[in-house]
């Protein structure tokens, strides 16, 4: 059946489409926030991007092991609920003159928790309500619906906060949450619940999970790539607004245009990436997407002010594209491989691995920006994730063409998974 008949997969495609669009709103709002009105500098703004990621962190590995042991999408319900009181919150204070940046880094922080929580869970939940057989498919039209929101969310965000103010365009991005939450609450499949583990030890299961995805290696050259790309990546994230505020002189609008470049990037990619697959093959994809985005990487620092500003979007643009198209051939291939009982630990020490390398890359971008100036920290950035296919390219993977069909090779997997269905 195709997914488009699929009503529990478009109400979740829905609840994740808007969630998405208010995700980026809010990563847009936020930082011109903390910039043009409490002056943020880049260290202060390199502590309030960690915050929204140090949670993967601090508690990603104990969350896959939680996630396993409950049904997935009441988890999400609750997740959703947590984010937009949180985040609605920011521009209450507002209104009432006791913002502060300590208050942002705080709600950033928490809601970090309860995206952990989510996306461990969202990523687990998806095998279990299409099947295994339409995951490219499934994650090809979510990816989809997150590269449009990653074009029109800064665009919207930054025109929003231009017209109304920043701390009131962060109301998009709480109703967001909102929106989700009931989208959620409409899915009628009913998930089993999960089997108990006879050893109901937390680090037990957590070792289980971790094994799985260091005794693979072709998941651990996947997880250790995105490690590095994740901490360069959030390094180039931490002081982009400066960088487009600073030393282009763009307003708060065009700021929100420029960083939309590499949603509409994104988007092209999620309309693309089957036409790729059919001819290189979703595994191969893997590494040949990280080695083509590697000469965008390298014009996004070379921006400068008036129409130079069109070299930084065109190295957005094509990061984007070989992002997305690298992330959806790559969280198909694991949820592919992986057995039911450790998708939530496989994919909680994925997100352990990649976006608690987030906070670090973040931390490191704020301490640089004020040692070596925002345009040498993105020239730094740039070259780390320019690197950061090596781990791919020098894996099974690059002997590969697509996702197994059968029982992978066992001096591949640290224990034999199920064939792809």
């Amino acid at each position: 059946m195709s997914l488009l008949r699929h009503r529990d997969f478009r109400l979740l495609w829905a609840s994740d489409s808007i969630s998405q669009f208010g995700t980026f709103v809010g990563q847009t709002v936020l930082p011109l926030l903390a910039v043009t009105v409490l002056a943020a500098t880049p260290f202060e703004m390199g502590v309030l991007t960690a915050a929204e990621t140090a949670a993967f962190l601090l508690i990603g590995l104990p969350a896959g092991a939680w996630v396993d042991r409950m049904r997935r999408r009441p988890l999400m319900l609750r997740a959703d609920a947590a984010r937009a009181v949180l985040l609605l919150s920011i521009p209450v204070a507002w209104w009432f003159g006791a913002l502060t940046l300590a208050h942002m880094v705080a709600v950033a922080f928490v809601v970090g928790i309860c995206t952990v929580f989510f996306d461990v869970s969202y990523q687990s939940y998806l095998p279990t309500l299409v099947g295994r057989e339409q995951l490219l498919d499934g994650n090809a039209k979510l990816q989809a619906s997150q590269s449009v929101a990653q074009v029109s969310g800064p665009a919207l965000g930054g025109g929003l906060a231009q017209l109304a103010g920043a701390a009131n365009a962060t109301l998009v991005t709480g109703l967001g949450f909102v929106a989700s939450f009931l989208f959620l609450f409409r899915i009628k499949k009913v998930e089993p619940r999960p089997p108990q583990p006879a050893d109901r030890r937390l680090w037990t299961e957590i070792g289980e999970g971790l094994r799985f995805v260091f005794g693979n290696k072709s998941i651990r050259a996947i997880a250790l790539c995105g490690t590095t790309a994740g901490f360069f990546l959030m390094m180039e994230t931490a002081v982009m607004v400066l960088f487009l505020v600073g030393d282009i002189g763009l307003t708060s609008g065009l700021v929100g245009l420029v960083l939309a470049a590499g949603g509409v990037g994104g988007t092209l990619a999620a309309a693309t990436a089957n036409w790729w697959y059919r001819r290189i093959g979703n595994a191969r994809a893997i590494w040949v997407a990280i080695v083509a985005m590697v000469p965008f990487e390298l014009l996004i620092p070379l921006g400068q002010p008036g129409w130079g500003v069109l070299v930084t979007a065109v190295g957005m643009l094509g990061v984007g594209y070989g992002v997305i198209v690298h992330n959806i051939a790559q969280v198909s291939f694991r949820q592919s491989i992986c057995p039911d009982r450790l998708l939530g630990r496989m994919n909680a020490s994925m997100r352990f691995m990649i976006w608690g390398s987030f906070p670090l890359g973040s931390f490191a971008g704020g301490a640089l920006g004020e040692v070596i100036g925002v345009r040498g920290t993105l020239w730094v950035a740039a070259v780390g994730l320019s690197l950061s296919g090596v781990w791919v390219i020098f894996s099974p993977l690059r002997r590969m063409v697509s996702t197994p069909t059968t029982t992978p090779d066992p001096a591949d997997l640290a224990q034999p998974a199920p064939p792809a269905q």
